[in-house]
């Protein structure tokens, strides 16, 4: 099972309503995943200061003290820590301080919150409708390849501003992972969305587009999935060979959205007149603010 998410603003009249739009959307797709549930949110100003690097945290006892330059803001069980350093010297400064403590997401512009739990309870801890932005994705887990652990959470965010999330399974996940292992990949979990966030990450440091990374990822990967993978400016959907696994998008001039299910879908404004349709095969679709 497990509940697929998205919304892109092009609206920035919109972008206050962000998370009150992703909160239910999220909602929506409890019964597809209700052990756990994770988003990211582009674009809060609270949560992620705009011009500071950003780093997402989980899974730690402690609030992490970094120094006074390091600002840290904790929602429910995570900590958003911000500083006027780039997103990766941040990064590495929690890494150095925290090596056990869970990396959810880093670069500018991006907040990410996992939990374990039910969804809807996991979006009221966070106050998740009081937040803002133009972009946001979120996941509920019906857990299958791994653990009920936040570090089996989606979304994947391992490549700066990037995340992916993921419904179904990668049969040969393993065979991947392995290859990834001897190029110096180190993973968080053994869960299969993993793999194919740290493939997409591997391919988007080289260079290649998302839409590039995307078809890569159908030409190497077994199974059955539905993919959204976003970044900063970017919003990017793609199913397997059969489609086996439900997704509907939605289109308007004020927003693009995606979802497992269109009930995800029905309380967007404007929805009325979008244009909906379910996505090819193998066909990746892309959005760019």
């Amino acid at each position: 099972m497990c509940g697929i998410v998205g919304l892109h603003l092009r609206t920035p009249e919109l972008y206050p309503q962000l998370g009150e739009l992703l909160s239910e959307m999220l909602g929506e797709m409890s019964d597809r995943g209700a052990d756990s549930a994770g988003i990211a949110v582009y674009g809060d100003p609270v949560w992620s200061p705009p011009g500071r690097g950003c780093v997402s945290v989980t899974d730690l006892d402690t609030v992490p003290d970094l120094g006074p330059d390091v600002d840290v803001v904790t929602v429910d069980k995570s900590f958003l820590l911000s500083a006027d350093l780039p997103s990766e010297q941040l990064l590495d400064r929690v890494r150095a301080a925290y090596p056990e403590a869970l990396i959810a997401g880093f670069g500018a512009d991006l907040a990410v919150l996992k939990g374990v739990g039910h969804p809807r309870t996991l979006t009221e801890r966070w106050g998740l409708s009081t937040a803002q932005g133009w972009q946001g994705v979120g996941h509920t887990r019906m857990a299958t390849e791994s653990a009920v652990t936040p570090s089996g959470c989606h979304p994947y965010t391992v490549g700066p501003q990037q995340c992916l999330v993921h419904n179904g399974s990668f049969a040969n996940h393993a065979t991947i992972r392995r290859d990834l292992r001897r190029e110096g990949v180190v993973f968080d979990s053994e869960n299969d969305t993993e793999v194919g966030a740290r493939f997409v990450a591997a391919q988007l440091a080289a260079g290649r587009d998302v839409e590039t990374a995307l078809k890569e990822l159908c030409a190497t990967f077994d199974g059955f999935y539905t993919l959204l993978v976003s970044n900063h400016d970017s919003f990017a959907v793609v199913r397997d060979a059969i489609a086996c696994k439900p997704a509907v998008i939605a289109e308007t001039a004020d927003w693009v959205a995606m979802a497992s299910e269109y009930r995800a879908l029905s309380g967007l404004p404007g929805v009325e007149s979008a244009k909906i349709w379910e996505p090819e095969p193998e066909v990746v679709y892309a959005w760019t603010r």
